[in-house]
């Protein structure tokens, strides 16, 4: 039997709460992209975040906190089949308890920490790379990560702008946070193409464009350790390389 859910989190760990609880999943998947097959059935598990607090909360207590934050992190990733992945981890993380963490190249756990290496670091480097942009007396930034980074960005940006208004919008899962007087909410399907620049936005972009180039010393440049520190994904959305 597979499990469909809502791509939610708590979606996710409802299904393995009915994993354990009522039928063991053969898998789990997204409803949005699930490919039906003659093979294998399946079961659509509502949402339901007491059960998702049960399952959190035996991570938490009978594994350990490393391991569910782990286990949060390959969520967000953009790893395909994250959710199975997921799903043989707390398999043998149920098992082997407390100890689990310490089997980082075990088939089940090597995965789950090969996805939260790969988040947090795009995590860290967005931290350092996002821009802003005034539109009318609200900060706004767009990117467009890899992985869903943009609940684990918020509150750094929350606590650095706490009297200001933000938007960071996710332009490739087309959502954004907004923040306002020390509150933020993540909001879905947020479409924003064509922002509208203050005018004294266009002069400091003008002038730290004309800065980024007299900066540079062109007998030392060095592309390729350009493209380590800023890979070009990101660069759309950064003024001093429009």
């Amino acid at each position: 039997m597979d499990y469909l859910y809502d791509g939610t989190f708590e979606g996710l760990l409802t299904c393995i709460y009915f994993h354990y609880k009522a039928e063991s999943a053969a898998g789990i998947y997204n409803a949005s992209s699930y490919q039906q097959s003659i093979v294998n059935e399946y079961k659509i598990i509502k949402t339901d975040k007491e059960k998702a607090e049960t399952v959190s909360n035996a991570i938490n207590n009978k594994v350990s906190r490393e391991a569910y934050i782990n286990v949060f992190y390959c969520f967000l990733s953009n790893f395909e089949n994250k959710e199975n992945i997921i799903l043989e981890f707390l398999s043998f993380a149920f098992k082997y308890g407390k100890n689990t963490m310490n089997f980082f190249s075990h088939e089940k756990v090597l995965p789950i920490n090969e996805a939260y290496i790969k988040v947090s670091r795009e995590e860290h480097r967005v931290l350092g790379i996002l821009r802003f942009a005034d539109i009318g007396g609200i900060l706004y930034s767009r990117f467009s990560p890899d992985n869903d980074i943009l609940i684990l960005i918020t509150d750094h940006f929350a606590d650095r702008y706490k009297y200001e208004k933000f938007i960071i919008h996710d332009e490739r899962r087309k959502k954004a946070v907004l923040y306002s007087d020390g509150v933020w909410e993540i909001k879905e399907n947020v479409f924003i193409e064509n922002p509208e620049y203050s005018k004294d936005e266009k002069r400091i972009q003008s002038l730290w464009k004309q800065y980024f180039i007299d900066l540079a010393i062109k007998e030392r440049k060095n592309i390729n350790l350009q493209f380590q520190f800023v890979p070009s994904r990101y660069r759309k959305n950064m003024a001093e390389f429009k």
